[in-house]
């Protein structure tokens, strides 16, 4: 059984950190992509960053990159997400995802269709 499920959301100061965390089970992240997405009220979801299956390459979205690191712990069956230099406008309910394409050498988080399941989400908000 497929199951996601997100962790480390909170309420921080903007130039903080938070750490997210995806723990999955019902499949290995060496195989499938996952990927990390955000949803801002009255916004479209918008894909923040993804990890592939094989060989871990990580891709970024501009809004992002240079602040926020994706990494996985194998062993751990967890991705993560670490968020830097957060700004008000990184505000959302982070979901993170799996797309089932297996064996993959790159990941994209340019359509959210193509992940194929998803974790309920946990709400990072930045405000002074």
């Amino acid at each position: 059984q497929l199951q996601l499920t997100e962790s480390g959301g909170d309420a921080v100061q903007p130039g903080g950190s938070l750490r997210l965390s995806c723990a999955v089970s019902g499949f290995t992240l060496d195989i499938y992509p996952v990927g990390w997405f955000r949803q801002a009220p009255g916004k479209e979801r918008e894909g923040v960053s993804c990890i592939s299956g094989r060989g871990g390459n990580a891709v970024y979205s501009d809004s992002v990159k240079g602040r926020f690191t994706i990494s996985r712990d194998i062993a751990k069956n967890t991705v993560y997400l670490q968020m830097n230099s957060l700004k008000p406008e990184d505000t959302a309910l982070y979901y993170c995802g799996v797309d089932w394409t297996p064996y993959a050498p790159v990941c994209t988080i340019r359509r959210a269709a193509a992940y194929v399941h998803w974790g309920q989400g946990t709400q990072v908000t930045v405000s002074v």
